[in-house]
This record gives C-alpha cells, structure tokens and sequence, in this order.
C-alpha cells in the first residue's frame, strides 16, 4: 500500500471532504470498521459520543494542519484507493487497522512525517503537550533529508538522552540545522 493511502485511511476522510480542493468540512463518516462487530459512526454531529466527536476534530485539526501540497498528495491517494473495487478498499482498511496504534497516529501528521513517524518517535513520540506545536513547526520545516539525518539521530539516542538531544535539536537555529545534523547523526 502506498504510504498517501494509509495516511488517507488514518485520517478517515470522506471522499467529499477528500474531493473538495478549496473547502475542507469536517468528516462526518470513516472507513469502515475493521471488524464486523465495531460501531459505524454515526451520520450527524449530534449522533457522536464524545469521544467520536474528539477523534473527528483530532483528524479534522490534522487535515488543517497540512500544507496544500501535503493535501494533494492525499487526495490524489484518495483517488487512486476510490478507484479500487470495494474489497481491495476493505482490505486496506483492515491491513492499516492492523497495524500499532501509534504507527496509524502517526500518519496523521501528513505523508512526509507519517512516513518517518516510526524512527521519530523515540524523540517526539511522547511530548509533554505544551511542547508539541512548537516540535511539529520544527519538524515541518525540515527538508526530506534533514528528516532522514534526524531519524538516523532518533534511532541512535539512547532512552536516557532524548530530552536533552531533542531540546538541543530544537533549540538550534534554521540555517545551523545541517552542521548540528552532521555533527550529531553519527553519536
């Protein structure tokens, strides 16, 4: 599966939210439940439990968070998984619904970073929550590879360093990123 789709099936969207370049509305229906047994969420925002209602504005909040291109890049995921007959979709969702809880949350933050979610974790998976946004600012502003030199420093960082390594990662200047990723890819 490509890595768009499972970020697709992440977030949940519905082929109109997916469809509508320039209006996103909040996805009022999911993929279907990856088992026979689970509750299809409800059609009406007022049909929602809390918890539903919280996991849709997570999503929704995701989706906003993307760039534009990031959201081509899941609508054209969109199109290619709409085109697929209806098993295949339903084998999709259920090989994604499969996976670590943490892997599918991951890709709720877009197809770059989803697709290293796994390697950052280590560093950025477990954020007190004051410090998330400005740790998602920085992480979007890395370029494809200074994303792969800051995976190879994640899986390199022994449990007890990471909040030192990630608060210096964090602190370092925008034009002084590469040397601080040369310089610590290799500890």
């Amino acid at each position: 599966m490509s890595k768009p789709a499972f970020l697709l099936i992440a977030l949940g969207l519905s082929s109109a939210a997916i469809a509508a370049p320039n209006r996103v509305e909040v996805p009022l229906a999911v993929p279907a439940p990856a088992s026979a047994t689970a509750p299809a969420i409800p059609a009406t925002p007022a049909a929602l439990d809390p918890a539903q209602l919280r996991e849709l504005r997570s999503r929704y909040a995701a989706w906003q968070a993307m760039t534009e291109s990031e959201r081509a890049r899941v609508r054209a995921a969109a199109a290619r998984v709409a085109a697929l007959p209806p098993a295949q979709q339903q084998a999709l969702r259920q090989r994604f619904a499969e996976q670590d809880q943490r892997f599918r949350d991951g890709w709720l933050l877009g197809p770059q970073l989803g697709h290293e979610f796994t390697k950052l974790q280590g560093l950025f998976g477990y954020l007190p929550a004051e410090q998330r946004p400005t740790a998602l600012a920085v992480l979007r502003q890395l370029t494809p590879s200074q994303l792969t030199q800051l995976t190879l420093v994640a899986q390199r960082t022994p449990p007890q360093d990471r909040d030192r390594v990630r608060a210096e990662f964090l602190g370092v200047a925008p034009a002084a990123r590469d040397s601080w990723l040369r310089e610590n890819v290799g500890h």
